[in-house]
């Protein structure tokens, strides 16, 4: 497929009206049916706001292989599973995602802690 076919199957895989892409992007509904029809070239900012709108990146879109990424939600997979996917994070995300983990876990033995020593007053 190219860029054209891309955007066209995108905006209609998520419920979306021309002149909705249109107006977010700021162009008439005219120019962006030519877009989607491959005779009108596409600037970069819009293509960074259909980006935005479509909720992907500028990557997957021109490579669009018509499967938009669902949203992935770690609580209902085996902790292997939930291992496996912060793997997939880049090391600056994984560090953060183990910061925020090791503050929980300090902050409920504190409180842990905390209960059972004023249970015992």
């Amino acid at each position: 497929m190219d860029l054209a076919e891309n955007i066209k199957a995108i905006r209609e895989e998520k419920g979306l009206k021309q002149i909705e892409v249109a107006d977010y992007i700021g162009v008439d509904k005219s120019a962006y049916s030519k877009i989607e029809k491959g005779t009108r070239s596409l600037a970069i900012e819009e293509l960074q706001k259909m980006a935005q709108l479509f909720n992907l990146t500028t990557d997957q879109i021109l490579n669009y292989d018509g499967n938009i990424p669902k949203e992935v939600t770690i609580e209902d997979k085996t902790t292997i599973e939930q291992m496996r996917l912060l793997q997939q994070l880049d090391e600056e995300d994984r560090q953060t995602v183990f910061k925020i983990i090791d503050k929980m876990l300090t902050t409920k033995k504190f409180k842990d802690f905390f209960n059972k020593n004023v249970a015992t007053l």
